[in-house]
């Protein structure tokens, strides 16, 4: 028991009553900042869940594609997966490619990934798919929009023993890609993260999503970055989303500066896009990447949820 007199006190001192002012701040403090914490990944775990997929609907809207490809003898639908759907990292606007078309048909062998992905794009308009809304042709993949809401990429490949090529995005054929090398190294990263990497990455997407077209890094690319910036996350760092969002900008910032060699060898780096180490446009994105990495500590330092709501975007 601690003697609040003159006498003594715990531990061979003596407490005085701004002692004890002090140490009820301080515990409720604690409190508040815990209630905090808790606050801020409850609404961060609420954004997650709007982020997933309907797995009924999708599988539905995937058999009703793979017969339509299968019907036409075009191909076969690779229900492997190459991209989001298979690494779990689907977000609304920056998602991957979700399915291979691995083309089987002769005479289409020859012809150029635009001339095929007109292809397909035609055979899925001539099945008159009724809840399909839109389907639209873009520099990679052919891309369907049913009623429902749910969006799939499908990707024309060829199939080598080795591994698939693909469009390289400038009317030609890539070289051999080995998409399952990326999502491996991706599946190990976040296994040693207890599970907490993947859903990290939807968050970044969902943030990212919200920058204007020219400032956003590919799906790809975040996913690249976040196998960097966790392949090595600290013991000592808490394992809750927010703390990690909040880590993966901090660092983020840096490894984007620098060009990330792709293991799918679809090209000789995941984001050549933005061209060589220290290039203005890499300054650039770590400048947006930083900004929301401050944005974070700001509202970290006044507590404030209304702040992380704003940054994590609408729901």
């Amino acid at each position: 028991m601690i003697n609040i007199g003159s006498g003594g006190g715990h531990f061979g001192g003596s407490y005085t009553p701004d002692d004890y002012k002090k140490i009820i701040r301080d515990s409720h403090q604690g409190t508040q900042d815990a209630q905090y914490e808790t606050n801020v990944n409850e609404m961060i775990n609420e954004r997650l869940a709007g982020y997933n997929r309907n797995p009924e609907a999708t599988n539905e809207h995937l058999d009703e594609l793979q017969g339509v490809i299968e019907e036409e003898g075009i191909g076969t639908v690779d229900m492997r997966f190459g991209g989001s759907v298979k690494k779990h990292t689907y977000v609304d606007g920056l998602s991957d490619v979700d399915v291979f078309v691995c083309i089987d048909k002769t005479d289409l062998a020859d012809d150029s990934p635009q001339e095929l992905l007109n292809y397909i794009k035609k055979r899925i308009d001539d099945a008159n798919l009724t809840d399909v809304r839109e389907v639209r042709v873009g520099d990679l993949a052919v891309t369907v929009l049913f009623s429902d809401g749910e969006e799939i990429q499908m990707l024309p490949t060829i199939r080598r023993s080795e591994g698939f090529k693909i469009s390289d995005g400038k009317g030609g054929w890539s070289n051999v890609v080995r998409p399952d090398k990326f999502a491996s190294k991706l599946t190990e990263v976040n296994q040693n993260c207890n599970g907490k990497v993947v859903p990290v990455i939807k968050l970044v997407k969902g943030i990212i999503s919200q920058l204007p077209e020219d400032q956003r890094l590919s799906g790809y690319h975040v996913e690249s970055i976040a196998i960097e910036v966790f392949k090595s996350y600290p013991e000592s760092e808490p394992m809750t989303s927010k703390a990690m969002l909040r880590y993966f900008f901090e660092h983020a910032r840096e490894v984007v500066k620098s060009p990330i060699k792709d293991k799918t060898n679809q090209s000789i780096h995941v984001d050549d896009y933005l061209g060589q180490e220290n290039s203005p446009e890499r300054i650039r994105v770590s400048y947006t990447l930083d900004r929301i990495s401050r944005k974070m500590k700001n509202a970290d330092e006044l507590r404030s949820t209304e702040e992380w709501n704003e940054i994590l975007g609408e729901e």
